[in-house]
């Protein structure tokens, strides 16, 4: 059985856009998913079964969450195998062993060019270190998140496309729960 990991965006945080992680895992289930297993509360489901993939994936989910949930919420989709290849190919090795915390993944609808990432560079200044690869960022924020002029809104807007991340700690939980 196939697995693949789906990624929500922007639900359960500061109380707004509340979603239940068992109506979440009951929606996969309804639509034909299997063992489908949620982590944390933000929104992140390891789910098995079904042909789709990708981006019509995304699209069957946000259509069914909006029906359910009464709201649009964005999904991101990748399969083992590229969480795999996002987990190997981090560029930030050093920063994920010594502060993950502060080592960020944003996952992204569309691969962004050089040239996009170039002018997200140039949009703010601080001492982030952002690298793309494919629809993937890998952005290390060394002073913290919180107070980072790096923002997704930034983001989105420089690179043309929506995203939503999670900290290396999420991205290897992920794998890890993948892996069995």
């Amino acid at each position: 059985m196939a697995q693949q990991i789906a990624l929500l965006r922007g639900i359960n945080v500061g109380g707004n856009k509340l979603v239940a992680m068992g109506a979440l895992r009951e929606m996969f289930g309804a639509l034909g998913f299997l063992d489908a297993r949620s982590l944390l509360q933000s929104g992140n489901v390891v789910f098995g079964g079904g042909t789709g993939t990708g981006g019509l994936l995304e699209e069957v989910l946000e259509r069914e969450s909006a029906g359910r949930f009464g709201w649009p919420i964005d999904y991101f989709v990748r399969s083992v195998k590229e969480w795999e290849r996002i987990v190997a190919g981090n560029p930030f090795v050093e920063e994920a062993e010594r502060d993950p915390g502060h080592l960020v993944v944003t996952f992204l609808k569309k691969a962004v060019t050089e040239k996009e990432v170039a002018g997200l560079r140039e949009a703010f200044a601080g001492p982030e270190n952002i690298r793309a690869e494919g629809r993937q960022l890998y952005v290390v924020y060394p002073a913290g998140i919180g107070r980072s002029k790096l923002t997704l809104a930034l983001m989105e807007r420089k690179l043309g496309t929506r995203g939503t991340a999670r900290n290396w700690n999420t991205v290897l939980k992920l794998a890890a729960m993948v892996r069995g």
